[in-house]
């Protein structure tokens, strides 16, 4: 006996909706035709430049002391926002925020972040500050985002945030796997880390 679709058909389904799906990644991701696992990921680093990182940290400590983060628009403007900037300044590059894309009836939504300079970096803001279900609304939009472009690259990477707390993932286009990184960066206390990783992916 077959088990039920979790994904019912003739029903659009756009990228804030699978975080609300009750149901784990693994089954999600598999009606989507691709496989999922969490380990370890050896992500690409540089080496940051000191006074960069070191004028990133003061804004967003400064940010935090004068704002409380109680919604998600504060966590974009105060700690999220700032450092994908300082990103697109280290590599000259734009952001695009609430950025739209439509491949299907099920693969359709707005971006959240994206960075696209040959190497795409694709950013979700957790909902609700839960990084779980956040992560499986980034699968799914790294699922998209390997149909929507046109570039060459075999690993697209991506992160699911809550400004304070950062968990990469990756898809890997040909053998359509998502890896879900054990590993959490936390800011301010990473914030050098985190930074590397993300000019390096971009760059």
């Amino acid at each position: 006996m077959n088990r039920p679709r979790i994904l019912q058909p003739n029903q659009t389904y756009t990228f804030s909706e699978y975080f609300k799906l009750a149901f784990s990644p693994e089954d999600i991701l598999a009606e989507l035709g691709c496989t999922y696992n969490r380990e370890r990921l050896q992500l690409p680093t540089k080496k940051s430049n000191l006074n960069t990182v070191a004028e990133l940290t003061a804004i967003i400590e400064r940010n935090l002391r004068r704002v409380k983060l109680l919604s998600e628009d504060a966590r974009k403007q105060v700690i999220i926002a700032p450092i994908l900037l300082e990103v697109c300044e280290i590599t000259q590059t734009q952001l695009n925020i609430e950025y739209p894309i439509s491949v299907n009836e099920r693969l359709k939504g707005s971006l959240n972040y994206y960075i696209n300079k040959g190497k795409g970096l694709l950013v979700v803001e957790a909902k609700q500050a839960d990084l779980s279900k956040g992560f499986t609304q980034l699968a799914v939009e790294l699922i998209a985002l390997d149909l929507w472009t046109d570039s060459d690259t075999p690993i697209l990477y991506g992160a699911v945030t809550t400004g304070e707390d950062w968990r990469f993932g990756t898809y890997n286009r040909q053998g359509k796997l998502i890896t879900e990184d054990l590993k959490l960066y936390r800011v301010p206390e990473e914030i050098a880390t985190l930074l590397s990783i993300l000019v390096e992916i971009v760059a």
